[in-house]
């Protein structure tokens, strides 16, 4: 039932949603130089790795690590890229990473390629069984702000009380999350 839902809303949102992508892409275009999507390393089910699509919101040659981790984050990021960061626009090419079966709408966000912290306490609790997701437990429960630790517990959290109301669930908070622009720090 998970993957059918994830196949019917990501096909329909990116029906829904292409008007919109299509300005944004112009935007990003018409305001710094380099491609309209950025494609990341990422670390998907079972520890393969796939690229993950999102708008580019970041200026060519940015360091590939986590904007958390980085001292001034703000140096690297596009006039356009802190608007489509803080309201999530940035993900909408990700849509079609769920239609693919990379992504799902909910589970742990894929980590970066070189979170190996993360990604070796998600594989000791079993989390990486899970498909990642464009949203999940830990986003609306903090996003960037909290700690790998804390972050895997609530992944752990969620692969132990997963189901298809709790998804629902998980998919309304964050649509709240983002409407209020809440828990993106950069």
């Amino acid at each position: 039932m998970k993957r059918c839902f994830d196949i019917l809303a990501s096909a329909s949102a990116l029906v829904f949603f292409s008007p919109l992508m299509v300005i944004i892409g112009l935007c990003i275009k018409l305001s710094s130089s380099g491609p309209i999507i950025f494609w990341s390393d990422r670390v998907g089910r079972n520890n393969k790795n796939f690229s993950m699509p999102k708008f580019r919101s970041m200026f060519v040659n940015t360091p590939a690590v986590a904007t958390d981790l980085m001292k001034n984050p703000e140096q690297w990021i596009t006039p356009l890229g802190n608007f489509l960061r803080k309201t999530s626009l940035d993900e909408l090419p990700q849509f079609w990473s769920i239609l693919k079966g990379d992504m799902s709408f909910v589970g742990p966000r894929p980590a970066l390629y070189n979170q190996y912290e993360l990604t070796k306490l998600r594989t000791n609790l079993g989390v990486d069984a899970l498909r990642p997701g464009l949203t999940g437990w830990a986003q609306v429960n903090g996003r960037d702000n909290l700690p790998v630790k804390k972050k895997v517990a609530l992944d752990h959290y969620y692969l132990k009380t997963k189901s298809f109301k709790f998804d629902i669930y998980i998919i309304w908070l964050t649509f709240i999350k983002v409407i209020k622009l809440d828990g993106v720090s950069h």
